[in-house]
């Protein structure tokens, strides 16, 4: 895969750089990440695009300078975050098209997407070097008595995800993490990273209005913050080790 000479950097994280190179966009990865973990993101890319969710059109998955990448089609706009951080007034209208995108993402299906229970119960496991066997034990139980579900849940659900067009229609990206399952794990998943970013008055209004729209009570998305605590964990997340450890910490084991 060849990158454009006027490539520019849209994001650098630890694992990937995301460059736009004007009518695509590609994201290469660092040569640690396996292959299957790339193929797999780009599978949830076209199973969610198959299921009628707008989604960036995949272009191709190839190597560049021998780190694994995935190109897309660029999308024009604006991502919900940087529309709420430049404008500060629309931001309650931004989080009920938020919440209300999210809703429509789990009413779609694709029985071929990996089952999140299974997706938690791998991640749980893998993460014995910071949970005891009790613990792990227990949160794998729990996990096993929630409600089984087969709605799209995308995983990673938080503004940066999600791009404006100038129509006014959005477009979710980044479906690294997409599985199909409970939709109140997907809402757990996306109030403890807005935690884990300190926007905490954010993640209360965020869980708040999830819950309303969706007819469910908060307990019922608060059963599956020990689980996805837990589970990211697994990422081996060294900065975040201590908040993941405290939700972990307020399950009741008895």
């Amino acid at each position: 895969m060849e990158l454009s000479k006027d490539k520019k950097v849209i994001v650098e994280r630890g694992n990937k750089v995301v460059y736009d190179c004007g009518d695509t966009v590609v994201k290469v990865f660092n040569t640690h990440k396996p292959a299957a973990d790339i193929f797999n993101e780009a599978l949830n890319l076209a199973r969610a695009k198959q299921a009628g969710i707008d989604v960036p059109e995949i272009v191709e998955v190839g190597k560049v300078d021998g780190a694994w990448a995935i190109s897309t089609e660029k999308v024009e706009g604006k991502t919900m975050r940087q529309i709420g951080d430049e404008d500060p007034s629309v931001r309650e209208d931004l989080l009920d098209q938020f919440v209300q995108l999210q809703l429509d993402i789990h009413a779609h299906r694709s029985p071929l997407m990996s089952r999140q229970k299974d997706k938690y119960s791998r991640m749980i496991n893998a993460a014995s070097e910071v949970l005891g066997d009790s613990i792990r034990y227990e949160l794998l139980m729990r996990l096993d008595g929630m409600k089984n579900h087969v709605k799209i849940c995308h995983g990673d659900f938080v503004p940066s995800n999600v791009i404006v067009r100038p129509d006014g229609s959005l477009c979710v990206c980044d479906w690294a993490h997409a599985t199909q399952g409970n939709g109140a794990a997907d809402c757990a998943i996306s109030y403890l990273h807005f935690r884990m970013r300190g926007a905490d008055e954010f993640a209360e209004n965020y869980l708040n209005a999830y819950c309303k729209a969706q007819g469910c009570t908060k307990e019922y998305v608060q059963n599956w913050l020990s689980i996805v605590a837990a589970a990211e964990l697994s990422r081996g997340r060294v900065v975040e080790k201590d908040f993941l450890l405290q939700w972990v910490d307020v399950v009741d084991f008895e």
